[in-house]
């Protein structure tokens, strides 16, 4: 059974595909470019609902024929990329990067990549833009998808369509409460996954179920709001959407009924029917599916070899060349492959079995040999600089373990405690240059700290192991250690702009609020910090206990192993690739700024000069990284503040 050709569905998947490719082009006027996968979604429901309830109803459904159908259509395409992938990947890819690209070709070939990306970090962080394969995470939710959406229909189908609908609608329901609650509470796994993203295809689905059982309305008129409508919802959602939009919750609700609105209303006479009829438009809905796969190995190696300064004339060079490499592989790769005359159904199972085989062991190589560290040796000295400092039982201890475990003593063990050493994962940094400073003044500091907690006074994270590790008692709880202990300071060290703006691109970052449940906004975020900046400065002062505070280094915007790996590669060198003075000034505007209006009160430490002239912010010497990633200090880095914890260590109260 064929299912009669609608031009429009190719249109719509132009519709779909274009925005996805400028958003990740990072064009501003498509900020919410990332909702054309779920007009895929929603597509890929209506046309493979179509034809299995189609083939169902004459009893005709064979699950084999289902899935060489899927493989035809997928998989050639696919390893003709990942294979174009490959050579690009062993020459530009530092270790680290290419250790990751192996785990992602592994979650590829095995339809989980949604899963690996989900674990690895967020779709929206900067390091995103540099995977060569996380737009497939939207292909391994669909294949999930449809391993288990034929199982169900062939075991509820004798309980009638009403039924079915009874339960799909069930599920719809759930997944998409599931989606709401969890893009606020657990943002990246509902992002990726199949039980938050499920609902999406559903839409699809029920479009199909309708257009099985009704013909399109009668009414011209209707057909025509409908439609303009439908359209109206893509589009709003491409323009107003962006990476602070809580996603997929009841806002994906706008370009998903939208597009469900396109595949019922927008018929024959239709001013949108004849838009997405256009023969360019569905020219380009033909090869989306090639031009999705292409557009995101095209932009992310690019940022590699280019370091992230990418113009938008190369960005648009980029996106063109994604459209015409799709287009080769339409008619080349895809094309011939679903040819059932030349490729027997044997012939393309065992082309799929091999193929996954070969890019899985492959991906396991990388795996198991660290991204083939050796393509490029560094020097004992380089290498241990990118060391991360050790955490034994200072940090990330939830604050209600016993005195003996929440924190740790540096310098000398016996006596008062005369400083605390508290913060985020920046003040581990420290901890050795301090331990050796303190020793030497003989001075006791008790040190703890927790990830992504703010050192200030009635904040709540919105990070999940903050749940536990309760970063409000913790400064609760600092705060009276302080005052019993009558100590002569406390230095706070924290990533303060992770808190305000997040990242370069302002994504990533760590939301606070003044009430545990929130809300959570990125301005409210911003509020939080400075009030509870002031309510912090005020308590101890109210103590007399002087606070010693330390500004951040400045962020990069790459790791340094991918640094040093292209600089022996002759691909850059130490100042062109380390972050513009101008960029990180700008991301750390609004914490300098609030920490300054307390200048008289508190010791600021600005430590930017430190490692910046008036142009660049270096991110090591030749043979040596300041860094152990893109924004925490090696040990080595650590060692250029020594004159600042001196300074600090030296004002005892005595």
């Amino acid at each position: 059974m064929h299912m009669k050709y609608r031009a429009e569905i190719d249109g719509l998947r132009a519709l779909a595909v274009l925005p996805v490719i400028l958003f990740h082009a990072g064009f501003e006027w498509f900020s919410g470019g990332f909702v054309g996968v779920d007009v895929f979604f929603v597509i890929s429901g209506y046309l493979i609902t179509t034809i299995i309830i189609s083939e169902m109803a004459e009893g005709k459904f064979s699950i084999v024929n289902f899935y060489e159908r899927r493989a035809r259509r997928i998989l050639p395409a696919l390893f003709f990329v990942m294979s174009a992938c490959l050579p690009f990947a062993w020459l530009w890819l530092a270790p680290n990067d290419l250790k990751d690209f192996g785990q992602s070709l592994v979650a590829v070939s095995t339809f989980s990549s949604n899963i690996l990306f989900w674990q690895q970090s967020g779709y929206f962080d900067t390091a995103a833009e540099l995977k060569p394969l996380l737009h497939t995470w939207s292909l391994a939710v669909e294949e999930q998808y449809y391993i288990l959406f034929p199982i169900f229909l062939m075991l509820t189908w004798r309980l009638g369509i009403k039924w079915v609908l009874i339960l799909l609608s069930v599920v719809f329901l759930l997944s998409l409460g599931v989606a709401q609650w969890g893009a606020y509470y657990k943002p990246s796994a509902t992002f990726f996954l199949l039980p938050t993203r499920g609902w999406e295809l559903l839409v699809g689905v029920f479009a199909a179920f309708y257009l099985k059982h009704n013909t399109h309305l009668k009414s011209h008129f209707l057909n025509q709001v409908l439609s303009l409508l439908g359209f109206g919802m893509i589009v709003y959602s491409i323009v107003a959407f962006d990476k602070t939009t809580p996603f997929p919750s009841l806002h994906a609700l706008i370009p998903t009924i939208g597009t469900g609105l396109l595949i019922l209303f927008a018929v024959p006479k239709t001013l949108i029917h004849k838009l997405l009829s256009l023969k360019f438009i569905v020219g380009i809905g033909l090869i989306s599916y090639s031009a999705y796969l292409w557009h995101q190995p095209f932009l992310a190696f690019a940022r590699h070899r280019l370091l992230g300064d990418v113009s938008d004339f190369i960005l648009i060079v980029l996106c063109t060349a994604s459209l015409v490499m799709a287009w080769f592989s339409w008619k080349f790769v895809e094309a011939p492959f679903r040819n059932r005359k030349t490729l027997t159904r044997k012939k393309i199972f065992f082309f799929s079995i091999v193929c996954m085989a070969l890019f899985s062991s492959l991906g396991i190589s990388m795996h198991l040999k660290n991204g083939y560290e050796d393509r490029v040796s560094f020097s004992e000295e380089l290498a241990n600089s990118f060391k991360r400092p050790s955490l034994e039982n200072c940090f990330d201890t939830p604050f209600n373990h016993s005195v003996e475990e929440w924190g740790c003593i540096l310098g000398r063990s016996e006596g008062r405690i005369n400083f605390i050493l508290f913060g985020d994962s920046h003040s581990l940094s420290f901890k050795t240059l301090i331990d050796q400073k303190a020793k030497e003044k003989d001075v006791k500091v008790f040190y703890t700290g927790s990830s992504g907690c703010l050192p200030f006074l009635g904040i709540y994270p919105k990070r999940n192991d903050q749940y536990e590790n309760n970063c409000n008692l913790l400064n609760e709880r600092i705060f009276e250690l302080a005052k019993s202990n009558d100590v002569d300071g406390i230095i706070l060290s924290a990533r303060w702009s992770y808190y305000t703006y997040g990242d370069y691109g302002y994504s990533g970052a760590q939301l606070v609020s003044n009430l545990p449940e929130g809300p959570f906004s990125l301005q409210k975020s911003i509020d939080t910090f400075t009030t509870a900046l002031e309510r912090t400065v005020d308590n101890y002062n109210s103590i007399d206990v002087p606070i010693h505070l330390i500004t951040q280094p400045p962020h990069q915007k790459y790791p340094p192993q991918s640094v040093y790996f292209r600089i022996a590669k002759g691909m850059g060198s130490v100042e062109s690739v380390s972050v513009r003075r101008s960029d990180f000034d700008r991301l750390n505007e609004i914490p300098i700024n609030a920490f300054y209006k307390y200048e008289s009160k508190i010791n600021i430490y600005n430590i930017t000069d430190l490692f910046c002239d008036e142009y660049v912010c270096l991110i090591g010497e030749r043979d040596r990284s300041f860094y152990f990633d893109e924004d925490h200090l090696g040990t080595y880095g650590a060692l250029k503040l020594e004159k600042v914890i001196d300074n600090i260590l030296s004002k005892e109260v005595l």
